[in-house]
């Protein structure tokens, strides 16, 4: 009887899926405390530290944070005149931004919102207090109309990157398939990488409760679909898909280039579903 060949150890995990999740434990609907969250982050090992980048955190938790080595996504909870005070806190603190995150305030003109914000972001760099390589994100509410294409440009003209919120805890107020699709096709028309948040824990697009949730393996797929030369309607069916199968057969191998991260309250749900589609190994290692 020839025996069966020893296990083969399982590798690191493979690209597209290194540092893809943002750990946004302490966020909705997740909402752990920031201790506990921060121990189970630093505790991670394996596929499920691999696939982890920053932790995300509010930039008033900074300061419960003292001492923790994980890189840092900063969100600010104020408007553009609330960017400094708190990377000037981090660096006393000792802490390591790795990400700033803004929602724009002023949904009238968000294009003149978008410069108030590179105006606090030079100043902060000027300081010394965040890296020229630190990327800033900004979050651009509503449908793509002529204000938010031109805020769009004045975020691309001012080498920063968008932020999309693909979920929301009102299903009704999910932007649906083509709204996203529109979005991405804007972020890849200026050459401006984005990161995703909210409702993208699992691979596949999908229903919980009535609602339909955006699956990040859709989005790497739509993505990679216009950067390819297909058209927001390609991506609004890339979307769409909910066949797991379809989507993990799909190359991708440009859209993590511009599709850098998305947060999550979950890690072990990502990586699961990563495992089911056979696109990273099982060593059980999941967190």
């Amino acid at each position: 009887m020839t025996p069966s060949p020893a296990p083969v150890p399982p590798g690191p995990l493979p690209e597209p899926w290194r540092a893809l999740v943002d750990d946004a434990a302490i966020f909705p609907p997740g909402d752990a405390p920031i201790h506990e969250a921060t121990a189970t982050y630093a505790a991670r090992d394996g596929l499920a530290a691999d696939l982890v980048a920053s932790f995300v955190l509010r930039d008033t938790d900074l300061p419960l944070v003292r001492g923790f080595g994980a890189p840092l996504s900063v969100v600010v909870t104020g408007g553009a005149g609330q960017v400094v005070g708190p990377l000037g806190a981090a660096k006393r603190l000792g802490l390591a931004v790795a990400g700033v995150e803004i929602a724009l305030r002023d949904p009238d003109d968000p294009a003149a919102n978008v410069r108030r914000v590179v105006t606090a972001v030079d100043q902060a760099r000027a300081e010394g207090t965040l890296g020229d390589d630190v990327p800033v994100y900004v979050e651009i509410p509503g449908p793509p109309t002529a204000s938010w294409l031109a805020a769009a440009d004045e975020v691309a003209a001012a080498d920063l990157r968008l932020k999309l919120r693909l979920g929301h805890v009102d299903h009704d107020l999910v932007p649906d398939a083509s709204t996203v699709a529109a979005w991405i096709d804007a972020a890849l028309d200026r050459e401006t990488r984005f990161k995703a948040t909210a409702g993208l824990h699992r691979a596949v697009r999908h229903d919980p409760e009535g609602g339909g949730a955006h699956g990040f393996l859709n989005v790497l797929v739509a993505t990679q679909a216009l950067w390819d030369g297909g058209t927001v309607a390609d991506a609004t069916e890339a979307l769409e898909q909910r066949d797991g199968a379809t989507l993990a057969a799909t190359d991708l191998p440009s859209a993590r280039r511009w599709f850098t991260s998305f947060g999550s309250c979950s890690v072990a749900e990502p990586l699961d579903d990563l495992i089911d589609l056979g696109l990273v190994p099982d060593n059980k290692e999941k967190s």
